[in-house]
């Protein structure tokens, strides 16, 4: 079957200048088509996004949320986050956070976001606690970069193997994973 995805608006000049800066850690467009489908899913809701980068995944995103849900989207780079910012800051539905992930994990109310993509250390590698403390019951927790990648630091592979054993031996989850895009697990909130 032919993948004949539609892309969110502006997100050919966000990709545009994300590659003239040189950033090359991009969110895969099948991650994204899978991102507004579920987000989608998800009405009137608070969405956390760990990692905005340039906007990418943050534009697919938007593309899935209706108009009464809010999105929640930090990162430490503020280059990065003012291509997001440049293109994206005039959906009333996105708030923008310049700081660490952790810091934003802590500031939130436990049982409160419906959805997170956790596209960073922190929510993933650190803090995934407080993180999954952060989703309601039936909220959905997705990551993605679970298949090797070239760009991995030495050792890295362990982290993510540790962090799958740590995701499918919790007993509050239901957890699947996907050959999808770069490594996908996504779970659910009993």
């Amino acid at each position: 079957m032919k993948n004949n995805i539609v892309y969110p608006k502006k997100y050919n000049k966000i990709l545009n200048e994300t590659l003239e800066l040189g950033f090359n850690q991009l969110s895969d467009e099948n991650l994204g088509a899978l991102l507004s489908t579920l987000v989608s899913s998800k009405r009137n809701s608070k969405i956390l996004e760990l990692g905005t980068g340039s906007g990418l995944s943050t534009a697919w995103i938007l593309d899935g949320m209706d108009e009464n849900s809010l999105l929640l989207t930090v990162d430490n780079d503020e280059t990065l986050v003012n291509i997001a910012k440049k293109y994206l800051k005039d959906d009333k539905r996105v708030q923008f956070f310049i700081e660490n992930g952790e810091d934003l994990i802590l500031r939130l109310e436990p049982n409160s976001i419906d959805f997170i993509f956790a596209d960073t250390w922190p929510g993933k590698y650190n803090h995934l606690e407080e993180t999954l403390n952060l989703l309601k019951k039936g909220g959905i927790y997705l990551i993605d970069d679970m298949l090797p990648q070239d760009n991995w630091p030495k050792g890295h592979e362990e982290k993510v193997n540790n962090l799958i054993r740590f995701l499918e031996n919790r007993k509050d989850i239901n957890c699947v994973k996907l050959n999808w895009a770069s490594g996908i697990i996504i779970c659910t909130k009993k």
